[in-house]
């Protein structure tokens, strides 16, 4: 397993994908500005994984499909996983996880699921595919845990906002040891307006169920990345104390509900195929120079 960091180059952008997790490891512009964060493990090792076959954390770390259970961390063992590389040109690289045996101990499940990166001028693509080759039912959730520098290249002394295009105040549910409650809570925007501040943060990641939406991360004036989501209807923010980043995380399906039982087919959002039925998901990421 393993294999080599794939590398995709425009006149606009450049981008590294490693086979560990299908998961990009910088994202930088021409003029050198490094857009993705990088990895410290002093604050979050992570950079973009991507979440499969739930997301968020369980009831008691363990997860259900009918009368077969099994352990299972939080957001799943997509983002551990060595993917194959499918594909791959100057602009685009395609990775697949399938099952294995290991994976069928705590997923009983033949699978594919294919993880695109392609970037066209100033903008970064990331789609997913998730195939269901068994003969039964597939219970899953997905989503992407993408962190982008705060604050970004060139905007250092700059307060950062996200901003949502339909200038809506999408609710949010506030979280018990990782796990949802049940009842949302008003949440921080203001007409579609966040700023990003320490304080956002102190009780965890902001999650709004069914509250994505085309936004803008970035200063008022400035560098800015505009977001372009589809068939991810969850939005999660998050950003560890005195981290130098923040993840604009887009989901289909969230953590459980506090109480509520191990079935994956019972979480918030989720989704199930049928045998053979496909689903596909992604999101796009503009930069403004």
């Amino acid at each position: 397993m393993g294999g080599d960091m794939i590398v995709l180059e425009n006149e606009a952008l450049s981008l590294g994908v490693a086979p560990l997790g299908a998961e990009m490891q910088y994202l930088r512009t021409t003029g050198g500005g490094d857009l993705l964060w990088h990895g410290d493990s002093a604050f979050w090792s992570g950079r973009s994984p991507v979440l499969f076959p739930i997301v968020g954390r369980a009831v008691d770390d363990t997860i259900a499909v009918g009368e077969h259970s099994a352990p299972m961390s939080q957001h799943g063992f997509a983002r551990r996983s060595y993917f194959d590389l499918v594909e791959a040109s100057e602009d685009m690289c395609r990775h697949r996880l399938s099952e294995t045996a290991e994976s069928r101990v705590v997923y009983p499940f033949a699978f594919a699921l294919d993880v695109t990166h392609r970037i066209a001028k100033n903008t970064l693509h990331v789609s997913a595919k998730v195939t269901n080759n068994s003969a039964t039912p597939m219970p899953f959730g997905f989503g992407f845990h993408p962190a982008f520098n705060w604050p970004l290249p060139q905007a250092e002394s700059l307060p950062h906002f996200v901003t949502l295009a339909s200038g809506g105040t999408p609710r949010r549910a506030a979280l018990h040891d990782g796990l949802l409650q049940r009842d949302t809570v008003a949440g921080p925007f203001a007409d579609g307006d966040l700023e990003i501040a320490e304080e956002l943060f102190v009780d965890g990641a902001l999650v709004f169920p069914n509250g994505a939406d085309t936004l803008r991360y970035g200063p008022r004036n400035g560098p800015a990345l505009k977001f372009e989501f589809n068939n991810l209807p969850d939005l999660a923010l998050w950003r560890p104390k005195g981290a130098p980043f923040l993840c604009i995380e887009p989901w289909h399906g969230t953590a459980s509900y506090v109480g509520d039982g191990p079935q994956i087919a019972q979480r918030p959002n989720s989704i199930t195929l049928g045998a053979g039925e496909v689903a596909e998901f992604g999101y796009s990421v503009t930069v403004r120079v």
